[in-house]
């Protein structure tokens, strides 16, 4: 017999405003606790220094997590010049030192350099895996391990200020960019070394910065149902974008309520007129009720790639 799930099947996505000094697993446990959801992932962790939007998806929603996994992202970074770390931050430990000496026409040269797509060598201090295990858990060792050079794709870079051993920067960035290596290798651009002191992701695809909420914010929230003997999911639930919008920019390919019982089974539904290859955001009938994944055939059809579970009515 199946063992039956703790907690309750709320699906849908909370965007976490995420402290510093936490991992974002810590967190994700902290929200999936308040919550009482059944499940929860994170879509791409943020390292104990950073702060910022942490999109965290509950129940149905964990399916879709990988595309937002996949999605650009923009981050505020201030960087302290003249020190060099063993992990590009902070938190490290300082294993170079040298003076600041050099023209603001060499930094905005420098600058530019990183602008467009460009190759970069992962950090070991990354969540990459290497025969099962993060980089990190080797590094911590002293160990290094041979990384392969990535493409990647800064589409914008703003430079916000430089004041002494002080530089900030604001970066978009493809997916799969390491601000710290970006620092990191700026400061030998410069000669000096560098390192990350503050680091704050924006964004994370289109979501909306203004929807973030802080844990302690949550957590108020929850005390606060407690206190008027309501459900917490009273005040919580309402905070929840929906399950669907990690795949919001992905084209709609909408099902009829008769061939909707064949997708729901993973079976391929015609779908003329549309690309081969395509990812779809499958949706039934005039309500557009969102079912879930799957991507168009070289048959014209809509072979279901991640279909949502719907609780017995």
């Amino acid at each position: 017999m199946a063992r039956k799930r703790k907690g309750r099947p709320i699906n849908g996505v909370l965007l976490l405003d995420k402290a510093t000094g936490h991992s974002s697993n810590d967190m994700l446990q902290k929200v999936k606790r308040l919550f009482g959801a059944q499940k929860a992932g994170h879509t791409g962790a943020l390292d104990p220094l950073a702060t910022g939007m942490l999109p965290i998806c509950l129940g149905e929603a964990t399916k879709f997590s990988q595309y937002l996994l996949d999605s650009d992202k923009r981050y505020r970074v201030i960087a302290k010049l003249g020190e060099r770390t063993d992990t590009s931050d902070s938190d490290g430990e300082v294993v170079e030192t040298r003076e600041i000496n050099f023209s603001n026409e060499l930094l905005m040269e420098k600058l530019e350099s990183f602008r467009g797509k460009t190759m970069q060598v992962p950090s070991m201090f990354s969540a990459l895996k290497h025969q099962g295990k993060p980089l990190y858990h080797y590094a911590r060792q002293g160990i290094t391990i041979e990384r392969e050079a990535r493409e990647i794709n800064v589409f914008e870079l703003l430079f916000i200020r430089h004041e002494g051993d002080e530089l900030e920067l604001e970066i978009h960035v493809s997916k799969g960019t390491y601000i710290r290596t970006i620092i990191d290798d700026l400061g030998e651009m410069l000669g000096c070394g560098a390192h990350i002191t503050m680091l704050r992701r924006l964004e994370v695809a289109n979501y909306p910065s203004d929807k973030m909420i802080t844990l302690e914010a949550l957590q108020a929230l929850f005390d606060k149902a407690n206190d008027e003997e309501v459900a917490p999911a009273t005040y919580l639930d309402p905070l929840l974008l929906p399950m669907d919008s990690p795949v919001s920019n992905f084209p709609e390919a909408n099902i009829s309520e008769a061939l909707s019982v064949n997708a729901l089974h993973g079976n391929a539904v015609a779908m003329p007129n549309m690309e081969e290859g395509l990812l779809v955001r499958m949706t039934v009938g005039e309500e557009r009720r969102f079912i879930g994944v799957g991507i168009i055939d070289n048959q014209q059809r809509v072979q279901p790639k991640r279909i949502v579970v719907f609780p017995p009515a």
